[in-house]
């Protein structure tokens, strides 16, 4: 948010002509020029654009802003994760702003605004969490369920058709193709956020380049330090996971076998992110939780 099937590999499926105006821009920035090209482009049949406020931001930055998501997720969501998308689709234009930016924005069409792996990856997750949001508006706001349906999940993750980048796709190949496939970061599975009660909190600020490495980190630590996640049975020798260890399992035993553990299991990766004093017997028997699917709204 079962093992992975041809039609469920994922918790989201149960996977220039423009010279003179681009010059004329730049000048209008530095705050030169501006008489010169706009005589002419009037002289050209042309006008200066209007320019909205996100481009800016990231021209004057050096790289894609996220600010305003961290606004929208400052306003609209809770410190437990539940979002009030009610409020939300009364008050969305910041947000259809944000959205307009990842839909026509991106590492693939302005690659200088993402330099580095965490700017890309950083963009992503953001991306893939603000087209969740962009979903369940779409829906009334929706009030129960995303994975409604005959398959659960189908029309949401596969049918329902997203623009990110400039490219149109799906929220299942946004994560399969481009998110777990590009990066292999298990830790990615504790930041995205499927809109259901069991999916990793949503936190209040938007994920960031500089910071990136940090906040995976601490959000797979509050992920697996959750017993609604990882409960532990010690008289039992039994520990119960999130289905997502069970959907995603490839990537935490190839993260596994990538650093040089030969026989690894799940208990291994999540070892990595408890306390030494709450570490898991290696041995214990492994079952999994029942995903909660229910919307993560605000009641």
């Amino acid at each position: 948010m079962m093992k992975s099937t041809a039609l469920n590999t994922s918790r989201r499926f149960v996977q220039t002509p423009l010279t003179m105006w681009r010059w004329g821009l730049t000048a209008l920035r530095e705050g030169t020029g501006v008489v010169l090209v706009t005589l002419c482009l009037t002289a050209t049949g042309f006008s200066l654009p209007a320019q909205s406020s996100t481009s800016s931001d990231n021209i004057q930055t050096g790289t894609f802003d996220h600010s305003r998501w961290t606004q929208i997720l400052t306003r609209f969501v809770d410190a437990n994760g539940l979002v009030d998308y009610q409020a939300l689709s009364q008050k969305r234009d910041e947000f259809d702003r944000y959205i307009r930016a990842i839909e026509t924005t991106g590492p693939m069409t302005h690659p200088h605004l993402f330099p580095t792996r965490d700017h890309q990856l950083a963009y992503y997750i953001n991306a893939y969490n603000a087209l969740v949001f962009k979903g369940v508006l779409s829906r009334g706001p929706e009030s129960t369920s995303v994975w409604s349906g005959l398959i659960s999940g189908l029309n949401f993750f596969v049918r329902m058709d997203i623009k990110i980048d400039g490219d149109n796709t799906n929220l299942k190949k946004l994560e399969d193709k481009l998110i777990r496939k590009k990066f292999r970061d298990p830790r990615i599975h504790a930041a995205l956020n499927c809109a259901s009660i069991s999916c990793p909190r949503l936190p209040q600020i938007a994920f960031a380049a500089d910071q990136l490495d940090q906040q995976l980190h601490d959000a797979m630590i509050e992920f697996v330090g959750s017993e609604a996640n990882v409960l532990i049975n010690r008289e039992l020798s039994r520990v119960s996971m999130s289905e997502i260890f069970d959907w995603f399992e490839e990537d935490f035993i190839d993260f596994e076998k990538e650093n040089g553990n030969q026989q690894p299991n799940l208990i291994d990766y999540i070892n990595r992110f408890l306390k030494s004093n709450n570490q898991i017997n290696r041995d214990f028997k492994i079952n999994f939780l029942e995903y909660d699917k229910k919307i993560n709204a605000q009641r």
